[in-house]
């Protein structure tokens, strides 16, 4: 179980909190929350008129709510928000958006009590994950539509995965033991307003981009070896001397995965000058992509423990003060970077595959397999990458750059984070796709300079892919393995772990 300190979040906790470990709320946490309920319950008495708390919502906000109608206000809000379309999200997606939404409440700025929190906490202990559309946010006022639909399932509407069974929200409810939720003053606005959707989803692309990269950068040695590629680019001292820190740090990773190649030794003095951008310019390139991988990093580490929802509660005051912390530009700039960058990992990683079965640039069979005409070998799978890398240049065009005014022109400049971050989700995942037919091409590449050996770590690398996709010795039925090495790279299991 994690402790958590929303104000001392970190890249290795969110890394934990994404794969499934349980946590809840640190008792500082806990005691700002109910800080900030008690502010919201003396402003509501005072009378005065604060937005989100006894008004309208949106260009409504002017239009002042009677006490006798301020849960009805609360539970309409969800209500109407609850508007998503499309495919739902992955259970993993929702369980990292509540956690996120209870280190967002747990900062103490947004006058929610206990019991919501106990709430939240409950679907986390009960593996009770709501069912969220994933299309209907444009990333300002908040992650509507799909905070909404999962503070919906806590009020009984919608429907509930509870470990793997979907029921009926209410259904569920009862099955865990648990009543439907009445909303309090300003706290179904606390919900649903903030980037916690779109957070989560970006950092969902940013560790698959950290394992499709770190097997990308295992590929792209293997098939240096493979090519019978010079180590001479990956010089410490050429990229000291430009100072990229990605430069430096992928130059010495892929030194590292080559020390005691003896196919690398068997050819120091062959006399070949230049090897293709594709295998040199790694460190170039790739190192280029980590240093924006470790920026969108710092930026969704920082939103990861942020208040997102407005207005923003001082109870030491006893203020509420209307802002525009919701507004997602951050996260958008951020998920279009790790799609950029993801987009630039896959299309190396094609040239290095083409490369490698054209016999006039490898010096290998064509296709990489014997017995050419009769069999095609890695010809087609090489056009997959191909179709792979095409869709990746066309989803990785930003998002963040587009706006669609909304709620009649209040809301008028929005970030469409959600979109930025589904389509990073996706071109990482369609990278890994190209990484792992990259994989089958270098391994098949080594296997052609027997008896020599690659080097001990990229040995085991080959074992990885050889388990998965054996030796080809004529043509076969190729998606099931391609779609094996995919996954492999998915999960993290093809190469040694990497982290940014």
């Amino acid at each position: 179980m994690l402790t958590l300190n929303p104000e001392a979040i970190d890249l290795a906790a969110l890394r934990q909190l994404w794969a499934g470990a349980a946590a809840s709320l640190d008792n500082a946490s806990m005691d700002r929350v109910r800080a900030a309920a008690a502010s919201v319950e003396r402003i509501v008495a005072s009378g005065e008129t604060v937005y989100g708390i006894n008004t309208g919502f949106g260009l409504l906000a002017n239009t002042r709510i009677p006490p006798e109608r301020l849960a009805e206000l609360q539970r309409n809000l969800i209500l109407s928000h609850s508007c998503g379309l499309g495919d739902m999200l992955p259970r993993h997606t929702v369980r990292l958006m509540i956690v996120l939404k209870l280190l967002g409440l747990g900062r103490g700025f947004s006058g929610v009590r206990p019991l919501v929190i106990e709430a939240l906490q409950a679907l986390l202990d009960k593996d009770a994950m709501p069912l969220i559309p994933a299309q209907g946010s444009v990333g300002a006022s908040g992650d509507l539509a799909p905070l909404a639909h999962l503070i919906a399932a806590l009020l009984g509407e919608g429907r509930i995965d509870v470990a793997g069974d979907v029921l009926p929200a209410k259904d569920a409810l009862a099955r865990l033991g648990m009543s439907p939720l009445e909303l309090g003053p300003k706290e179904g606005l606390a919900l649903i307003n903030g980037t916690q959707a779109s957070t989560a989803i970006a950092l969902d692309a940013l560790f698959t981009a950290e394992r499709v990269f770190g097997a990308a950068l295992g590929a792209g040695a293997l098939s240096i070896d493979a090519l019978k590629g010079s180590i001479k680019p990956f010089d410490p001292r050429i990229s000291a001397a430009r100072g990229q820190p990605g430069q430096i740090r992928v130059a010495a990773e892929i030194r590292a995965l080559l020390d005691g190649s003896e196919i690398l030794a068997s050819h120091g003095r062959c006399g070949k000058v230049q090897d293709p951008y594709s295998f040199r310019c790694q460190p170039q390139v790739m190192g280029a992509a980590l240093d924006l991988l470790v920026n969108a990093a710092r930026t969704l580490t920082i939103e990861a423990g942020a208040v997102t929802d407005n207005p923003i509660v001082f109870e030491d005051e006893d203020t509420a003060i209307s802002g525009g912390n919701f507004h997602a530009q951050p996260v958008a700039f951020a998920a279009d970077i790790i799609a950029m960058a993801m987009c630039e990992v896959g299309s190396i990683s094609e040239r290095r595959t083409a490369v490698l079965i054209d016999p006039k640039m490898s010096g290998l069979p064509a296709f990489l397999v014997d017995d050419g005409g009769a069999n095609s070998g890695l010809m087609i799978p090489q056009v997959t990458q191909a179709a792979l890398v095409a869709e990746n240049r066309s989803l990785a065009f930003p998002a963040s750059v587009d706006s669609v005014p909304t709620s009649a022109g209040q809301e008028d400049h929005v970030s469409m984070a959600p979109i930025a971050a589904r389509k990073a989700a996706q071109i990482a995942k369609n990278v890994a796709g190209i990484v792992g037919v990259e994989l089958i091409a270098a391994a098949q590449g080594v296997d052609y300079h027997a008896p020599l050996k690659t080097s001990p770590k990229l040995q085991l690398l080959h074992a990885n892919v050889r388990g998965l996709s054996p030796r080809l010795e004529t043509d076969r039925y190729w998606a099931d393995e391609m779609a094996a090495l995919q996954s492999a790279v998915l999960k993290g299991e093809a190469a040694s772990p990497f982290s940014i």
